[in-house]
């Protein structure tokens, strides 16, 4: 039996186990298992996998993406250029390597909605924590100009800014916005970034992260404006592949 799980606290919103339980069931991948594994701490992971039998992979989560780093003998490319690993692969000798398959998620669902993505398309991406990392690694590979918005901005990241800061001339100048904070995740779908919605046009992508509930208040808003909005269960498919490739390369 092949083990696999999730790691990070809470757990209650993960769609993980149940993705692919019946991914498994519905391949019949045999000798295969998923588990959550909610950790307060993440330096309680060398204990599970300590005491953890045939475990050879793992997916992170919220809080830990970052704090996993120096627990991991090795980072995939993906992992060093966001800075933030999702997926540890455990070899039979017990070294751990970290990947991230957020990037390739996001970065796929994006090209997957024939948006046009031109040298003049501008992105602001709303959230400064592990995932913003990624959604920031695939415009840099796209070479898409994006700016950070971050409740704490930062001294040395010029190009984040407040949400005070955030007025309606500059949402018209960013077709592309990303959430990716948890704001308006089930069971709080009443709660949504503070934004001049009111700017918003035809010509934006509205890209919640959030994939519970499937119509976020933050798309609701947008698409009464005539915004296109797309939640991230796309991504979430794509980076539970691509984890699965992982494991299994």
């Amino acid at each position: 039996m092949r083990q696999f799980g999730l790691i990070g606290f809470p757990l209650s919103h993960s769609f993980s186990k149940k993705y692919f339980s019946e991914k498994f069931e519905r391949e019949q991948i045999a000798q295969a298992n998923y588990e959550l594994y909610p950790l307060p701490s993440v330096d309680d992971l060398p204990q599970l996998i300590g005491q953890t039998a045939h475990l050879v992979g793992l997916n992170v989560t919220i809080p830990h993406k970052q704090a996993v780093i120096p627990l991991l003998d090795h980072l995939d490319a993906s992992a060093k250029q966001v800075g933030a690993v999702n997926v540890i692969k455990i070899d039979a000798d017990g070294k751990k390597t970290g990947y991230n398959s957020d990037y390739f998620g996001f970065k796929q669902s994006l090209l997957n909605t024939r948006v046009p993505l031109t040298p003049t398309t501008q992105a602001l991406v709303l959230g400064s924590g592990g995932a913003s990392k990624a959604v920031m690694a695939a415009f840099d590979d796209l070479n898409l100009n994006y700016q950070v918005v971050s409740r704490k901005p930062s001294p040395d990241q010029p190009q984040q800014i407040s949400y005070q800061e955030i007025s309606p001339s500059l949402i018209k100048s960013r077709q592309i916005i990303v959430n990716t904070t948890p704001l308006g995740m089930h069971p709080h779908t009443d709660a949504c970034p503070a934004l001049p919605y009111e700017a918003l046009g035809t010509q934006h992508l509205l890209f919640d992260l959030v994939y519970n509930p499937e119509q976020t208040l933050f798309m609701k808003k947008g698409m009464a404006q005539g915004a296109k909005a797309i939640n991230g269960l796309e991504m979430l498919h794509l980076q539970a592949e691509k984890a699965w490739e992982i494991w299994n390369s």
